[in-house]
């Protein structure tokens, strides 16, 4: 294909189709099961098996530090059926990439700077929000204004409500840069559309067999109400239990006046810290004293499939800045439950009055909370510390949650319906199938924008010379007046007297594979040091060595230092 042809193509070379992504891949991000359940490796692991069966691409391209993480791309990619090609590329040569980079958070600076290196269009970024409460994620989005991003890059937000707070520390970044810097030329900020996490809605249908097992170890009578969460045990990073503990009790006690059954909570997860244990099981022993109470393994996969198929209703009542979307509720919805949820953040998204209720919630008034902010800024107050008190001060409407509980306590058949309505809602608008063309729609226009960009050129478009990263230059830039002098391309190296070990024994002397970084390989470095040898005492430059040896020059010039380092050059005297 001529260049000419193909606007997105980088020295000539085709690329992957415009609405295709190379996935940024660490396991880190991806794999729950062997580096801890959470809200975002959850989404990660699952947004990966949505693309491998939903994603409209002739080829597969993993971006990564470490063969072992391609190798695990790979893996996945099998596992789930993927029969399409499969292409690595390593993250210090990435101009194969291009278009569209996918990094499974918001996209951090780095990338900006690592892809100046090569122009500002030679490809897009794209990233996407889980958690924006922690210090690091506000520091990156202040960073990304600040870094050579560009208004073909793209954070996706995956709900309305973090799009407003994106949006929001944009502003105040914007604000603070242009007084620091009056007369500053910000790019245009990234695009933030609003495309929300998907989930797999054949793989969420209830297990009837499950669920009937499930009641019964619980002990629930057939007229009994069984409520069901799926979360994080944890008081700091996903809701406070004791609200939900007296609205239960509530609803519980009101039932029982009308002639109605028990009330169970089963709440399936894992505690973060072991004390959540016994401060849960007392606190709903002391609350809810005439309800159930059950906890499940939240890392059993049949564990929690016998919560969704055993459950009348799945409630999620989220006081915390941790959440951003709210994966679980739309879980239980795909499941066909009815859902009872705080009236937060994704969940405003997610939740209409068809499939079930949001419950009132507030923040502080302002003056009330930045105390609390500042500590946490300082390093007074711990991540944890932080989302503590700020849902201390998050109250949600019990009365409205318990009212919530009675009304489908009550009706059996709006339970029905409007488990019917949740299930047929994650289908239509949550499942990977539906999800993943709007993220291919965003990469094919990313790539539009690239393509127009690159018609008209500019100098911002222009490559940054890779010395000249004002987060990381080249040693030779940064540290110009540490040395005595630096190694001139042109002058002459000859070989010493024979040493008392070669390089290859040197090498594992120092034991460079420690650190599992060598300068080079090691026959290449015997190669050059023949090379040279065979040049005589007059010695030789790098070029003539690298002509000599079919190597490139700055291989010739890397290993030329460290012979020199061990004494097996010197210049000529």
């Amino acid at each position: 294909m001529a260049r000419d042809a193909d606007p997105l193509a980088l020295d000539g070379m085709p690329l992957m189709p415009a609405t295709n992504a190379a996935i940024w891949f660490a396991a880190d991000g991806y794999d729950p099961s062997k580096k801890g359940i959470n809200g975002r490796r959850v989404a990660g692991e699952s947004f990966l098996r949505g693309f491998f069966s939903h994603g409209d691409v002739e080829e597969f391209v993993s971006l990564a530090h470490s063969q072992s993480d391609h190798e695990a791309f790979a893996g996945l990619a099998r596992a789930a059926g993927v029969t399409q090609p499969l292409r690595s590329v390593r993250l210090d040569a990435p101009r194969a990439l291009a278009p569209v980079e996918h990094y499974p958070a918001p996209i951090a600076a780095t990338e900006c700077w690592r892809r100046a290196q090569h122009g500002a269009a030679a490809w897009a970024l794209c990233g996407v929000t889980h958690t924006t409460a922690t210090r690091n994620v506000m520091q990156t989005l202040f960073d990304l204004r600040s870094a050579p991003q560009m208004p073909w890059d793209a954070v996706i937000c995956t709900s309305r409500a973090v799009q407003a707070s994106v949006r929001r520390l944009m502003e105040l970044a914007e604000a603070h840069l242009t007084t620091r810097f009056p007369g500053a030329m910000l790019p245009g900020r990234p695009l933030l559309p609003v495309i929300p996490l998907g989930v797999d809605c054949t793989a969420l249908q209830p297990d009837p067999a499950l669920g009937h097992a499930l009641r019964d170890r619980i002990g629930a009578a057939p007229g009994d109400l069984v409520a069901v969460s799926i979360a994080r045990l944890t008081a700091d990073e996903k809701f406070d239990p004791l609200p939900l503990f007296l609205a239960m009790e509530q609803a519980a006690t009101d039932w029982r006046a009308e002639g109605g059954g028990k009330l169970h909570l089963v709440l399936c997860g894992q505690f973060s810290e072991p004390h959540w244990t016994e401060t849960f099981a007392t606190a709903a022993a002391r609350l809810m004293p005439s309800c159930g109470y059950q906890v499940l393994d939240g890392a059993d996969a049949a564990e929690r499939k016998a919560t969704l198929s055993g459950g009348d209703v799945f409630v999620f009542p989220v006081d915390n800045l941790q959440e951003t979307f709210g994966l679980a509720p739309v879980e239980a919805m795909a499941a066909g439950l009815p859902v009872i949820v705080s009236d937060w953040d994704g969940m405003k998204d997610t939740v209409t009055p068809e499939v079930g209720f949001r419950v009132p919630t507030e923040l502080p008034r302002a003056g009330l909370s930045a105390y609390a902010s500042l500590r946490y800024l300082g390093g007074t107050d711990s991540y944890l510390q932080y989302l503590s008190q700020m849902s201390a001060m998050t109250p949600l409407d019990v009365g409205a949650m318990a009212r919530a509980l009675l009304v489908l306590a009550r009706d059996p058949d709006l339970r029905a319906r409007m488990g019917e309505r949740a299930k047929e809602r994650a289908q239509r608008l949550y499942d990977w199938s539906a999800v993943i063309p709007q993220m291919q729609a965003l990469w094919g226009e990313q790539a539009a924008m690239l393509a127009h960009a690159r018609k008209i050129g500019g100098p911002a478009l222009t490559p940054r010379d890779q010395g000249t990263i004002p987060v990381g230059p080249a040693v030779e830039q940064m540290f110009a007046a540490y040395p005595s002098s630096f190694a001139a391309p042109d002058r002459r190296l000859c070989a010493t007297a024979a040493a008392g070990v070669t390089p290859r024994e040197a090498l594992t002397l120092r034991n460079y594979a420690a650190r599992r970084r060598l300068l080079e390989d090691a026959g290449r470095i015997e190669a050059i040091l023949a090379a040279y040898s065979a040049a005589g005492p007059a010695g030789a430059t790098e070029a003539e060595i690298a002509a000599a040896t079919r190597l490139p020059v700055a291989v010739v010039g890397r290993a030329a230092l460290w012979l020199m380092k061990y004494h097996y050059l010197k210049v000529p005297e």
